[in-house]
């Protein structure tokens, strides 16, 4: 494939900030222990005062998946992605305090509207806020989280997981999927949510 084409696919779908000072840390949920370990990091170096884990489990299954990496240290019996990443922030050293779950979305749109009614609810005003998912999935979660809060400034700071990264995405089939299927999903299925986010410049 040709190199450019290459560059454009991974600047566009592997989005990855220098995370600043925020109001919260968003976890688009998952079953890989990579992410919640990576927000708890943030949260050690003091990039926000709470941490937002959000899923049920997924859309195409009737309960949680299970744990898809260090399930030999992640040993629960977690009924939800929420549970789980709850339980890797406590490991990793955050306090159950600053912890604020969401329990119902099950799929990552969900992540961000449900996100934003736990915020609205316990009275989170987010001027600022970092996005911690998979890097494959960066995209199409700040995407989603863009939409669902307008007024924020975001940042992305991934996680690598299943051995896909910016670096080598294309050099196996698994990962060409992966990312290829990011694309096809961050232009069909995130169509709804980026009309929303184009009015916002229109009205400038």
């Amino acid at each position: 494939m040709n190199d450019r084409i290459i560059k454009d696919i991974t600047d566009y779908i592997f989005v990855c900030d220098t995370p600043k000072r925020s109001d919260i840390i968003f976890l688009p949920g998952g079953t890989y222990a990579e992410v919640p370990e990576k927000g708890a990091e943030l949260f050690s170096a003091g990039i926000a005062p709470v941490i937002m884990p959000s899923g049920k489990y997924s859309v195409s299954t009737d309960g949680f998946a299970g744990v898809s990496s260090k399930e030999e240290i992640y040993t629960g019996n977690y009924g939800t992605e929420c549970e789980f990443y709850s339980d890797v922030l406590k490991k990793c050293g955050v306090p159950e305090y600053a912890i604020i779950g969401e329990r119902r979305a099950r799929y990552t749109m969900q992540n961000a509207v449900f996100s934003r009614e736990v915020c609205d609810a316990a009275g989170i005003r987010v001027q600022r806020a970092v996005i911690c998912c998979k890097s494959f999935h960066a995209r199409r979660c700040l995407v989603y989280y863009a939409s669902a809060f307008p007024e924020a400034e975001l940042s992305v700071c991934p996680a690598d997981c299943n051995g896909i990264s910016r670096e080598n995405w294309y050099k196996s089939k698994e990962g060409f999927d992966t990312v290829m299927s990011e694309v096809r999903k961050t232009g069909d299925q995130a169509a709804e949510a980026l009309w929303v986010f184009a009015q916002r410049f229109m009205d400038i």
